[in-house]
């Protein structure tokens, strides 16, 4: 789940933009701290990752030019600096979440203290910035005393007392009026970007009778209320993440086992990306984007495969619509019954390994697609060191692990890993993630294992952790 908005940062910044231009500029200006690394990044799509400014050093009390390209006008940014309070210190990162539109801004801020407003502040005249900040802090003020009275109502166990009426009346109340509150900063404050953002506050309406399991369906029901799928700028911001990852959480809260979380999952996909097909193509593709992301980390194949009347709907602009394909291919193809592809690499020792003529002493052979660099792999592969040690496990099967490092650092980690994985067939796949053999199996993240008969090497199963392979191994 995300959340951020101004956090730590340290600079004495000015950023300009000139409407009527193609780009615009922002200037920023370093104080109270021996120097820093300069960076600024836009937030686009699901994620602040690509920065299009980077200065090495700037020094205490200079001042460094940023010119932003207008495709990323409107919208949100993170200037981030790895400041030394001294020369002999080492960098330490802090960050700032700004928007900028069309207005020239001044921004002083110091790094050590980024949260502080004698610290941050913009010149007199800034509206997007001051307007949010200004906004964020009515709006908290609002929020907390309908928030509390929502909790209590939703926990309430005589929900047909009078007590209970009167709570609920005066909720509704409250909801009402603080939507209209949200929709007249919204109008006041329409020339501005960041009044778009102000509707993510929305309160939709919750219906009190029944039970709380079924107040909340109607929470999620209506929890689109009030947002535009139409408006792309939406995307330029970190509001929608937010929003989206809250509606997740509601879900999560309904799952009382991994197989019915993984039901509502996929579903929440399903209403969500429907909703977002009635918008702008660019929030369609997005919303696409975002639930293809999770079910692949997930490795939720149905999820993926539910995506498949989205990415051929020609309003949805998804950026990852190959990747889909890929997948979708894989899955068609990656089942159990059909001949696992073949490849042929160099093991650790320089030999060639040819995974089809490998015969090791099990009848099975566990193909395991993993990083060491990598949390959700170095569980795995710890609870299957584990279990592989114990009486017996090593005659049911013979482990092939690929790695998937590719950068220096993540060999490094291999490196010093596999040393300890004693009785596995190690390998490690040159081109990681866009490796041949990682394209042959479709992997595109990673633990992924692959359970397959020696003799034939036909696919007996893809589990999907290790206890669905302890189950698959005892049913033989």
């Amino acid at each position: 789940m995300i959340i951020w908005l101004f956090a730590s940062v340290s600079v004495f910044g000015h950023y300009t933009i000139r409407q009527g231009t193609n780009e615009h500029h922002l200037k920023v200006h370093l104080k109270g701290v021996f120097d820093s690394k300069v960076s600024l990044t836009p937030f686009n799509g699901l994620k602040a990752i690509n920065p299009i400014f980077i200065k090495e050093s700037v020094k205490n009390g200079e001042t460094v030019s940023i010119d932003i390209p207008a495709q990323y006008l409107p919208g949100e940014f993170v200037p981030r600096f790895d400041y030394r309070a001294k020369e002999t210190d080492n960098p330490y990162p802090s960050e700032k979440y700004i928007f900028i539109y069309k207005q020239d801004i001044e921004l002083f801020t110091n790094p050590l203290f980024i949260n502080h407003p004698d610290s941050t502040k913009f010149t007199a005249g800034e509206k997007e910035n001051t307007v949010y900040s200004t906004f964020s802090v009515e709006n908290n003020l609002k929020h907390v005393q309908i928030d509390l009275l929502k909790q209590f109502l939703m926990n309430y166990d005589k929900p047909k007392s009078g007590f209970y009426s009167q709570g609920v009346k005066e909720y509704e109340q409250r909801r009402k009026e603080y939507n209209k509150w949200l929709s007249e900063q919204t109008k006041t404050y329409s020339e501005l970007y960041v009044s778009r953002l102000f509707r993510f506050q929305y309160i939709p309406q919750i219906v009190w009778g029944g039970t709380e399991n079924e107040r909340l369906n109607q929470i999620l029901k209506n929890y689109f209320e009030g947002i535009d799928f139409s408006d792309t700028l939406i995307i330029h911001s970190r509001e929608l993440n937010k929003l989206m990852n809250d509606y997740m959480g509601l879900y999560s809260m309904q799952a009382t086992s991994k197989e019915l979380a993984d039901s509502m999952f996929i579903q929440a996909g399903r209403v969500a990306c429907e909703k977002a097909s009635k918008g702008d193509p660019k929030i369609y593709g997005w919303m696409v984007d975002y639930f293809y992301d999770g079910y692949e980390t997930y490795g939720l194949e149905k999820g993926i495969a539910m995506l498949e009347q989205h990415i051929n709907n020609p309003n949805c602009l998804t950026s990852k619509k190959r990747q889909i394909i890929k997948r979708l291919d894989g899955m068609g193809k990656l089942v159990p019954g059909s001949l696992s592809p073949n490849f042929i690499m160099q093991d650790i020792e320089g030999n060639n390994f040819d995974f089809h003529a490998y015969r090791g002493k099990a009848k099975y052979k566990l193909l395991l697609f993993w990083s060491a660099d990598c949390d959700h792999c170095m569980l795995l592969v710890n609870s299957l060191t584990q279990w592989y040690n114990e009486s017996g496990n090593k005659e049911k099967l013979d482990i092939v692990a690929v790695s998937l490092d590719g950068t220096e650092t993540e060999v490094q980690a291999w490196n010093k890993t596999y040393v300890n994985l004693t009785g596995w067939k190690h390998l490690r796949a040159q081109g990681g993630v866009n490796s041949t053999v990682a394209s042959d199996y479709a992997i595109l993240s990673t633990p992924s294992m692959f359970l397959i008969e020696s003799e034939s090497n036909i696919i007996d199963d893809v589990p999907d952790n290790l206890d669905q392979l302890k189950i698959d191994l005892g049913n033989k």
